[in-house]
């Protein structure tokens, strides 16, 4: 029986984004990254109803050469460890770059089905971007929009929840 993962975007969803002028930025080191609050119980809570958690990130600070792909790779083990994730997918590309990973296409998602067996329609898109949002639709999973107030457009998913605390709790209780 294949699979079902609840996919994370890491800054804004497990830890803290750093504001700039209304826009999200990532935290420059391991050291700096601060999860929110809710979210070590709440991916406890999601392990326990039986979902994989992959956390899928733009990571396009690689690409403009403002940090470091080791940096990018120090945050994703220190995220990794103290949350249980089972796989941390990263793009390093920026826009202009063509890939098939930088969300808002599915490549991250996709790939990471494919390799984990994953029923993507049994599986949620966790984010707080308009372009998590419409990777997760594109990928055919369900979405959930953590709203942050950032200043861009907002995103059309199934579920706009407070948190991730919020969104384990509607997606365990949806069970």
């Amino acid at each position: 029986m294949p699979a079902a993962a609840i996919f994370l975007d890491r800054d804004g969803v497990l830890n803290k984004s750093i504001v700039i002028d209304g826009m999200p930025t990532s935290p420059m080191t391991a050291d700096a990254v601060e999860l929110y609050a809710d979210v070590p119980d709440a991916c406890r809570r999601l392990k326990a109803a039986g979902f994989l958690l992959i956390c899928v990130t733009n990571q396009p600070n690689i690409a403009r050469g403002i940090q470091s792909a080791d940096t990018v790779h120090a945050i994703s083990i220190r995220l990794a460890v103290e949350l249980g994730l089972d796989d941390m997918r990263v793009c390093p590309h920026d826009d202009g770059d063509g890939c098939h990973c930088r969300k808002p296409k599915p490549g991250l998602i996709l790939d990471a089905a494919r390799d984990h067996g994953i029923d993507l329609a049994a599986s949620f898109m966790v984010g707080d971007r308009w372009r998590d949002i419409d990777a997760g639709r594109a990928a055919g999973c369900r979405t959930i929009w953590i709203d942050r107030g950032y200043a861009e457009r907002g995103a059309r998913a199934d579920l706009v929840c407070q948190g991730l605390g919020d969104a384990a709790e509607r997606i365990c209780g949806a069970e």
